[in-house]
């Protein structure tokens, strides 16, 4: 059993289908997303049309709640640019979506963590340093939720873990964009230092889950051209480098 892992697409519909040509050529069982899909300054509408007929199974990140009960006036200029372009077909598809959910018996999917789709699982904020979070960190985060595969976004960050005997934890790193700042709960920037596009493929074996990280080159120009017509020269720098400027 193969299954591919993505996650915080970000309406970058390049990059997402570069990573979909990859993961044709290597072969999947079944593809699962983790969220954060079309918040971004990049192609929302046409990213949600792409996943809606995939056939992938996707989860919502914290970007979707915070576009679903966006309010006049309020929210970030990437939920709110996705909000603008969105329609009710979008939408309705995006109230479907869960943050958690477990397809096997031996599977858990989320975005953040089991327990909020806006908490790092695998980094922890040091002031406004981010680290690798450690086992004892992980464990309280899991909140007693458990499988022989667990798979995480939110941070952008490819990474894998294994809690113990027979648990790993995969984070596959981010599909849309490479580096972003935040300001929730302190100010911080996540680099990864290329504007490669993230996933990763997991697989169940004789010796239990194991996982492979993948880097995909695309076309990014178009995009940091994009953002940057759109008023978000931060994440112009951001797709071109995977730094912060």
């Amino acid at each position: 059993m193969r299954i591919a892992i993505v996650s915080d697409i970000h309406g970058n519909l390049p990059a997402l289908e570069a990573v979909a040509a990859d993961i044709r050529r290597r072969g999947a069982d079944q593809v699962v997303n983790l969220g954060d899909n079309l918040s971004g300054p990049l192609l929302p509408r046409e990213t949600a049309q792409w996943l809606m007929a995939s056939g992938w199974l996707s989860l919502a990140g914290n970007h979707e709640r915070q576009v679903l009960h966006l309010r006049p006036g309020r929210g970030g200029p990437s939920d709110q640019y996705a909000h603008a372009q969105l329609t009710e077909v979008e939408f309705a598809w995006m109230r479907s979506l869960t943050h958690t959910l477990r397809p096997a018996e031996d599977m858990l999917l989320c975005h953040g963590s089991p327990r909020s789709d806006h908490e790092y699982l695998l980094e922890t904020l040091d002031g406004c340093t981010v680290r690798a979070a450690n086992p004892a960190e992980i464990d309280e985060r899991l909140s007693g939720q458990y499988a022989p595969l667990i798979a995480c976004g939110h941070t952008h960050v490819p990474r894998q873990v294994r809690l113990g005997a027979g648990i790993l934890l995969v984070n596959p790193g981010s599909v849309g964009l490479q580096a972003y700042g935040d300001d929730h709960p302190v100010a911080h920037h996540v680099e990864n230092g290329t504007p490669d596009a993230c996933y990763a493929i997991a697989e169940r074996t004789a010796q239990g889950w194991q996982a492979v990280h993948h880097r995909v080159a695309y076309d990014h120009e178009p995009m940091a051209q994009l953002a940057h017509r759109n008023g978000r020269p931060e994440w112009a720098h951001a797709l071109r480098t995977g730094y912060m400027p």
